[in-house]
């Protein structure tokens, strides 16, 4: 599977540790940004390349999936679902289930990360297991899906 990072300055950090554990535990990462610490950056730069390569991914029926990062992940979600047939969950520490079921009812094909709220052990632990996770494709989540991608047309 491939990952597309994404990080602002605030996610830096964190996009750099997971960068280097989802190498080595087997993962094919393209790392859209940032590429250094700028404190001036801006989020919607580097989130919108890593979902445009995810889109772009996508279309050739890849296996791929996106992870972008930024101090609240709040932000870096709102760009990332600007782009028809992404789904992003937001996740910043808590109860974990909340990443399961971004998979398994909303098949969230990116996680966006709030930096400043978890830990780099956290995050592996949440990215490990939203990884792992898998759409059940019952009927009625197919049936939310389809209604979400309806609303695309006409904007």
């Amino acid at each position: 599977m491939r990952v597309f990072l994404g990080a602002d300055h605030a996610g830096y950090e964190l996009k750099e540790t997971l960068k280097s554990y989802l190498r080595d535990v087997g993962y094919i990462i393209e790392d859209c940004g940032a590429f250094r610490l700028n404190a001036d950056d801006d989020y919607p730069d580097f989130i919108g390349e890593a979902i445009k390569k995810l889109k772009k991914s996508l279309e050739k029926d890849a296996d791929a999936v996106a992870i972008v990062m930024g101090g609240s992940g709040q932000g870096e979600a709102m760009v990332a679902n600007r782009f028809h047939g992404i789904r992003a969950a937001v996740y910043y520490g808590g109860n974990a289930d909340i990443i399961k079921l971004s998979k398994e009812h909303n098949d969230a094909n990116v996680l966006s990360l709030g930096a400043r709220f978890i830990s780099a052990q956290e995050a592996k632990e949440a990215v490990s297991l939203w990884l792992k996770t898998v759409f059940s494709g019952e009927e009625r989540h197919k049936r939310r899906l389809k209604k979400i991608h309806a609303l695309y047309k006409g904007i």
